[in-house]
């Protein structure tokens, strides 16, 4: 208190926010046997296992007692700390299982195959994904391979192992996108559709959701580090919302949904009523014994700037395409009906955006994106970084020529 009083200790030193208290809205509790379905004494895979989503999931897996739980994962560091982690947790609650922490990528088709059929793989959470908008406007190329060509493969090896369940999580920015990133998930959802119906053993489901709050990605993490600082706290627009659930949450509806997939579901989680940016920024500045300062409170301890939407951000995120929803046994859970291609329609479009992406032909790509049905509608140009340089690099050589010429 003499600290506090004294100024060397701000009241945020002591109160950490809890994400809970941000949510506004009580928890979903989860259904036992919905849970334990395609887990308990199951051999379970997570893709992106060391994500905000992945490592979740784990965590939730893990106390479903798997027979063996298989950690997917490109970051060494991520394998290496969500490995770790599942370990003392197995030990401290008594838990006998098997924890295989494997280093690979999605896009290498043969590794992801040797791996289900190695450990004999029969449930599969696919949550490796690039998931930051702008990071992936900037980044198309990668961004397409990873999300739907990385999707392709991983669903290619499952049906290769036989596995027997394959959950994609999916995302609310994949409904009318305006980004490459919800494009790319929205074409990833398509590939499962397809796959879907053609003969195999697998069943395929897609589980769509919005923000989780507190994930690598989210605003949370940086709006508590922009109050600590005491300094400006950023939101992109004052009229922006988003849906939000808790991580362990949205993990335990994923897993929910999946045992209930009777192949090329769609999926939508009921997340409530969408937040205000701007209310959730004043939320934490509040639950972390400051007053916001604006016209009203010049007196405030911190203010709340808008630095404009980024490229392909939208106000707002929508979970369904149409109206065309049923209800499930989970009073939580929905099935979206939605346009869907054959297999037969989608192969050639990915074969020519394959090729489009070896070529770093942009304009093929986006071209390709906007004419499959993924109601991608860009807000912004082309944004790849190197697609940029280069067509800046181009134009001051092709002014060269031209001033030669003269």
């Amino acid at each position: 208190m003499a600290d506090l009083v004294s100024g060397n200790k701000l009241y945020s030193d002591i109160k950490e926010v809890e994400i809970d208290d941000l949510l506004g809205r009580d928890a979903v509790t989860p259904r036992k046997e919905l849970m334990a379905s395609n887990i308990t004494n199951k051999v379970v895979m997570v893709s992106g296992a060391g994500g905000s989503i992945g490592s979740e999931l784990c965590r939730q897996i893990l106390k479903l007692s798997p027979k063996s739980l298989v950690l997917f994962e490109i970051s060494e560091f991520g394998l290496y700390s969500i490995e770790k982690e599942l370990v003392c947790t197995a030990e401290q609650l008594g838990i006998d299982v098997r924890i295989f922490p494997i280093l690979g990528s999605i896009q290498r088709e043969n590794r992801v195959q040797a791996v289900m059929e190695a450990f004999q793989v029969q449930t599969v959470y696919h949550a490796a994904a690039y998931k930051h908008v702008p990071l992936v406007e900037h980044n198309v190329v990668e961004g397409v391979r990873n999300n739907i060509f990385g999707t392709l493969y991983t669903a290619k090896a499952a049906i290769a192992a036989n596995v027997e369940t394959f959950v994609l999580i999916s995302t609310d920015k994949a409904v009318r996108p305006t980004n490459v990133m919800g494009t790319t998930k929205r074409m990833a959802e398509l590939v499962l559709q397809a796959l879907s119906d053609e003969p195999h053993n697998t069943r395929f489901c897609m589980v769509r959701f919005g923000n989780v709050l507190g994930s690598s990605g989210s605003v949370v993490p940086l709006f508590k580090k922009q109050i600590a600082s005491g300094g400006l706290v950023t939101v992109t627009h004052p009229e922006i919302t988003r849906f939000f659930m808790t991580i362990p949450e949205a993990s335990q509806l994923v897993i929910q949904a999946g045992a209930m997939g009777k192949g090329g579901d769609v999926f939508v989680l009921d997340m409530g009523e969408s937040i205000k940016i701007v209310d959730l920024a004043s939320k934490m500045i509040r639950l972390s014994g400051f007053e916001v300062k604006d016209s009203t409170h010049p007196d405030g301890d911190i203010s709340i700037e808008f630095t404009g939407l980024r490229p392909g951000e939208k106000l707002y995120e929508e979970l369904l395409i149409g109206d065309d929803v049923t209800g499930t046994e989970h009073e939580r859970i929905m099935t979206a009906n939605e346009v869907c291609l054959s297999w037969d329609d989608l192969e050639p479009i990915l074969s020519r955006l394959d090729m489009a992406c070896h070529n770093f032909d942009h304009e093929d790509i986006r071209d390709l994106l906007i004419n499959t049905p993924t109601g991608f509608s860009p807000t912004d140009g082309i944004c790849d970084l190197v697609w940029q340089v280069k067509a800046i690099s181009k134009d001051k050589t092709s002014n060269v020529v031209n001033l030669v010429s003269l």
